[in-house]
């Protein structure tokens, strides 16, 4: 599979919605203006991947407080500043645990408590996350999904944010699944991913 690159796929899967799903569309935000990514790497305190500050220069998420589920099966994409609002937020929740956290070393491994180098890129609207693992190792980029119940992540669901993009396009505009879900579009305009 042919992957393109992060600000185009991001480009084409906001046009696809505009024109099939435009309630969706309408509740994406644009990055103006573009986010100061090296101090946001700076207060995160790890490198953030070249995947993650392309995408961030052009997605600015959503509003606080609104679901736009672009990310299967239930996720809505943040900007930088609701990475942040987010990142900040589990770190005074887990303020006891933040600097030793209940977490193996290696990207793509397991935890049970949040680690300070998951990095959110999407919500859910209850506390369940995809973080972007910026631990150290040979999967340092892949996505994870926060459990805020189990308070766990699972596997890596794709190797990188590229991947997933690639898989939330062609889910749109070939009907193939995204994940284990499948995208359909509601009578209101509205993306909606089901779950197979």
């Amino acid at each position: 599979m042919i992957r393109m690159d992060v600000t185009l796929l991001w480009t084409e899967i906001t046009v696809w919605l505009a024109e099939h799903a435009p309630a969706t569309a309408a509740g994406l935000r644009r990055a103006v203006p573009p986010p100061d990514l090296d101090t946001l790497e700076e207060d995160f305190a790890v490198g953030l991947p070249s995947q993650l500050r392309q995408w961030w220069s052009c997605c600015g998420g959503a509003d606080e407080d609104t679901l736009v589920e672009v990310f299967p099966p239930c996720y809505t994409p943040y900007g930088a500043a609701g990475a942040w609002r987010v990142w900040s937020g589990f770190r005074e929740l887990w303020g006891d645990r933040w600097q030793r956290p209940a977490c193996d070393y290696y990207a793509g491994s397991a935890g049970s408590s949040f680690h300070p180098a998951w990095i959110p890129i999407a919500g859910d609207g209850f506390s369940d996350e995809l973080v972007i693992d910026l631990r150290p190792g040979p999967l340092r980029g892949c996505v994870l999904a926060w459990e805020q119940e189990t308070r766990r992540v699972g596997p890596p669901m794709w190797p990188d944010l590229a991947t997933l993009l690639t898989d939330v396009h062609r889910a749109l505009t070939e009907g193939t699944s995204a994940g284990y879900s499948r995208a359909t579009v509601t009578a209101e305009g509205r993306l909606d991913w089901q779950i197979r």
